[in-house]
């Protein structure tokens, strides 16, 4: 039977349509990150973020009132013990103790005179001169001065003092963190003026919710990690756990203090704590950016490497980490999964994998 033209041109349509057809199904077919759900060996470790701080930190101020005259250092200057750090005008200070000199001079000189009448009067009494009685009045005098004398020497002591007062100074080697006065400000005694950290022991300040402060206990072995020296991952000892949370975070202060390979770290520092737990093996790490949702129940987009379509696939959640987000049922090891765009996606749609630098990926 011989083919007729028309039906030549039949064929030729029909083939046509079909590679138009192949060619828009390919062409529909957009790119995908998709990435395999592996087990995650380290799955229950918990990681909390925190700052490097120094175990030690000294809030300082003037034990006297005044005007700040000078203020010799700034922050991030580093400091030894006795170092002058800022100075408080004197004038009035100076006063009081030329004002307590004085007193003690008054007081000196009428101790000298009640001694020499104490003197003429022991001598009076031995020749029967005067009654018993009024050498013990001169006695008593004499006591009265010796007493005011000491009185009076005490209080110069205490001016000259607090006439030294007027420098601060640093109490330890170390680093200024904080300033709280400038120069020309009136301060009371005992207010903050400046924060020293004291050289010596780094530590890692963490905050834990109260749902977690259970796993942590003193003296427990943790792992800290420098972000800012590559990554440096150094042992970490608890070595305090607030007893009170924090009334604005609802979150407790737990204070990590680190091995000695941390003297490369800085005071503020990002770090962050590393806290092991038990291990479940049947646990799988996922990117946060594969989540999606299917109702009111997580879920994520797998990707099937024979039709090349994406399905929806309910699961269920665990931790949310730093890291990702572990995954307790609904995927298993070796899964292609979606890790991005997951909200572009539809039930079915063909997509073409690639990895996450956009390089296709070969199933």
């Amino acid at each position: 039977m011989r083919a007729t033209p028309k039906s030549l041109i039949l064929v030729l349509s029909l083939a046509a349509a079909g590679c138009a057809s192949e060619a828009t199904s390919d062409k529909l077919a957009r790119p995908a990150v998709v990435q395999q759900a592996v087990p995650a060996p380290a799955q229950a470790i918990d990681t909390y973020a925190g700052e490097v701080r120094a175990r030690y930190e000294s809030v300082l101020g003037f034990r006297v009132g005044g005007k700040l005259q000078q203020r010799k250092v700034d922050v991030g200057a580093r400091v030894r013990e006795g170092d002058e750090l800022a100075v408080l005008e004197p004038q009035d200070l100076m006063l009081q103790v030329n004002a307590a000199r004085a007193d003690a001079a008054a007081a000196k000189a009428d101790l000298a005179l009640a001694k020499a009448e104490l003197e003429r009067h022991a001598s009076m009494l031995e020749k029967r001169y005067i009654s018993q009685s009024m050498y013990d009045a001169r006695r008593n005098a004499y006591d009265a001065a010796a007493a005011r004398l000491d009185q009076a020497n005490s209080q110069l002591a205490v001016a000259q003092n607090q006439a030294g007062y007027t420098t601060l100074r640093a109490d330890h080697d170390g680093v200024i963190t904080a300033v709280a006065a400038e120069t020309g400000q009136v301060v009371a005694a005992g207010q903050p003026v400046m924060t020293p950290a004291h050289d010596g022991d780094l530590e890692v300040l963490i905050n834990v919710p109260e749902g977690r402060l259970s796993a942590f206990t003193p003296g427990q072995a943790v792992v800290a990690e420098i972000w800012a020296r590559d990554n440096l991952r150094v042992p970490g000892t608890v070595r305090e756990i607030s007893p009170e949370a924090d009334p604005a975070s609802r979150t407790y202060d737990v204070r990590v203090t680190l091995a000695d390979e941390a003297k490369a770290a800085q005071l503020g520092m990002t770090a962050r704590i590393y806290l092991a737990g038990e291990a479940q093996a049947d646990v799988l790490l996922l990117p946060l950016t594969a989540l999606h949702r299917q109702g009111d129940q997580p879920a994520v987009w797998l990707y099937e490497p024979k039709s090349g379509q994406v399905h929806l696939k309910p699961v269920e959640i665990g931790r949310y980490r730093e890291d990702g987000v572990t995954v307790l049922a609904g995927l298993a090891p070796g899964q292609w999964v979606v890790t991005a765009g997951v909200h572009k996606l539809a039930e079915g749609q063909p997509v073409r994998p690639v990895d996450a630098s956009n390089r296709p990926l070969k199933m």
